[in-house]
């Protein structure tokens, strides 16, 4: 059975930094992409970064460009999300999900979710 389990959210101050972490089980996801996506009350579900998992290339939301940094750690099978200078903005549940085969920025295309984690940034 595939889990994906999030962790690391909380509640942080404007400017300062979190690390999400995704442990990911039961498969082998060497094929697959790995994504983070976020949905921010009364808001839609929005992509935030990707990482294909065979060769580590990345993929980010123009709106995190130079403040986050996806990697995967294939030791832990982990995907991490280095969150830097938080705004009130990145304030969301933040999903670790999981794609076979094809980069994709929709949430649609996703096979597998985490149950999410909550980020909170204060002003």
């Amino acid at each position: 059975q595939v889990q994906l389990v999030e962790s690391g959210g909380g509640l942080v101050q404007f400017g300062g930094s979190l690390r999400l972490s995704c442990a990911a089980s039961g498969r082998s996801f060497l094929r697959y992409i790995m994504a983070w996506f976020r949905q921010a009350p009364g808001k839609e579900r929005e992509f935030v970064a990707a990482t294909v998992w065979s060769d580590g290339r990345t993929y980010y939301a123009d709106s995190v460009k130079g403040r986050f940094t996806i990697s995967r750690d294939y030791a832990k099978n982990t995907v991490n999300l280095q969150m830097n200078n938080l705004k009130p903005e990145d304030t969301a549940v933040y999903y670790c999900a999981a794609n076979y085969l094809s980069m994709s920025r929709s949430d649609h295309d996703y096979d597998y979710w985490g149950q999410g984690t909550q980020v909170t940034v204060s002003s």
